[in-house]
């Protein structure tokens, strides 16, 4: 998959072209503490390397130079010791299949040498400090050495209009890794909504959702972004991410996490009553983010735009809005007003992929692009009524709804990836009310210092 991704980007460089692209390095967490490792998307999508501080060389059409080259940390016994096997310059070209390794210790000098025979360089400035230096390091010499007929390259062009691109359109392997991490991020949610009951709290639901992706074999963390769980009032809170209160009785709680496989992720949004049952107003309030969800994913088709799956969200949420209660007049003058954007003020999707908020342009020409067959994304619309929030009816004030699903476009209908977490008022009851294995209990007491 990988090398087929390298290949599609040597395809679109044009002769006597290098590009270059940086991996990830490591991030302090605390003193000497560090992050787990994440690899940068662009770089794993081009390499599926997992190690930190290596770079990428491309080279199309450049006298003696190899295709693609990975520069790596050396094989190191010493620090393998300490922080795992390296693959090394060898391991790289046996298990990863590229023509040329080497230290990446090398690189500077290495890229010094083939930047005279290039016409181009692709290369993304200003985002990686130790690629920026070496770039300009290297021009800087060069640019002294044109008397001798040596010089930089002419151009330098930026990659992630083009990568960025060609990651929009997942291949068989790439949508065989999200439809893992779909299935086990669904796994995840049911666990959670088995397990919820009135005065747990919302970490304990985020601790089982870690728990199932790690388990079942995602990567890094486990998560593809820090999960929102969120009770009552909090669920109004886009990004509410300190998931540390009660979970309370006849509320409801919005549970937005997903897991990352093969660092592909899943995004997962479902709302769910504490006690296992919708009151009439929750009820009736879901009912209507769910039919503007449902009314997006039929539009979820090659020749409908973006915006069109938006707009359908919004219609159906506005309409909502009315038969509620919360807003007079007719749907044409909702939506020319924008007076829904009070309790519906987001996108109804984004891209997914190697990121949640996946690389993709959104718009084509200034208007919003056609959607393809190969492209993922999120359907995700939701009604927010603040619990302060006077203009709602009192029953309603508090509730924060949002359901989300990862849609394949295709070239018929579209595939809901996260189709096995349940969504229908029926289903998702059904699954609070299942018996579900969880991790076990902690028995030890805590002994008083």
């Amino acid at each position: 998959m990988f090398r087929q991704h390298r290949q599609n980007f040597l395809e679109r460089m044009a002769p006597g072209d290098v590009a270059l692209f940086p991996g990830a390095g490591l991030a302090t967490r605390n003193h000497d503490v560090e992050f787990p490792f994440r690899q940068q998307s662009d770089f794993w999508y081009l390499t599926g390397l997992a190690e930190a501080d290596a770079l990428l060389m491309l080279a199309k059409d450049v006298a003696d130079v190899p295709a693609d080259t990975l520069f790596v940390l050396p094989k190191d016994p010493l620090q393998e010791t300490w922080h795992g096997v390296r693959l090394g310059a060898e391991g790289a070209m046996e298990h990863l299949g590229f023509a040329a390794a080497a230290a990446v210790a090398d690189a500077g000098e290495r890229v010094l040498e083939v930047l005279p025979q290039a016409r181009r360089l692709w290369c993304s400035l200003g985002e990686h400090g130790g690629l920026d230096r070496m770039v300009l390091g290297a021009f800087q010499g060069l640019r002294k050495r044109i008397r001798q007929g040596i010089e930089p390259p002419a151009e330098v062009l930026d990659p992630r209009p083009v990568l960025h691109e060609m990651r929009m359109f997942k291949s068989v392997q790439e949508l065989d890794c999200m439809r893992r991490a779909a299935a086990i991020s669904a796994e995840g949610h049911l666990l959670a909504m088995a397990q919820c009951q009135p005065g747990s709290t919302e970490y304990q639901l985020e601790a089982l959702l870690h728990y199932t992706y790690r388990r079942h074999g995602c990567n890094d963390a486990g998560w593809a972004y820090p999960s929102i769980v969120a009770g009552g009032g909090n669920a109004c809170i886009l990004h509410y991410t300190d998931n540390d209160q009660v979970l309370n009785d006849g509320d409801l709680v919005l549970v937005d996490s997903g897991g990352e496989y093969r660092s592909y992720a899943a995004d997962i949004t479902r709302t769910f009553p504490v006690n296992g049952r919708f009151s009439p107003a929750q009820r009736d309030v879901y009912e209507v983010v769910l039919a503007a969800q449902l009314a997006s994913i039929e539009l979820s088709r090659c020749g409908n735009t973006h915006e069109d799956v938006h707009l359908a969200s919004v219609r159906g949420l506005s309409d909502g809005l009315i038969q509620l209660g919360v807003l007079d007049g007719s749907v044409e003058e909702i939506i020319e007003s924008e007076s829904y954007k009070r309790w519906y003020m987001h996108n109804t999707g984004h891209w997914i992929g190697l990121d949640v908020h996946d690389a993709g342009r959104y718009l084509s020409d200034g208007v919003s692009r056609p959607l393809e067959a190969g492209m993922v994304m999120t359907v995700e619309p939701g009604l927010y009524f603040r619990a302060d929030d006077e203009e709602v009816p009192e029953e309603m004030r508090g509730l924060g709804i949002r359901i989300e699903d990862d849609v394949h476009i295709t070239g018929g209908d579209p595939e809901v990836l996260t189709a096995a977490t349940p969504k229908t008022v029926a289903d998702v009851e059904d699954a609070c009310s299942q018996e579900r294995v969880a991790p076990p209990v902690l028995d030890t007491e805590t002994v008083p210092s």
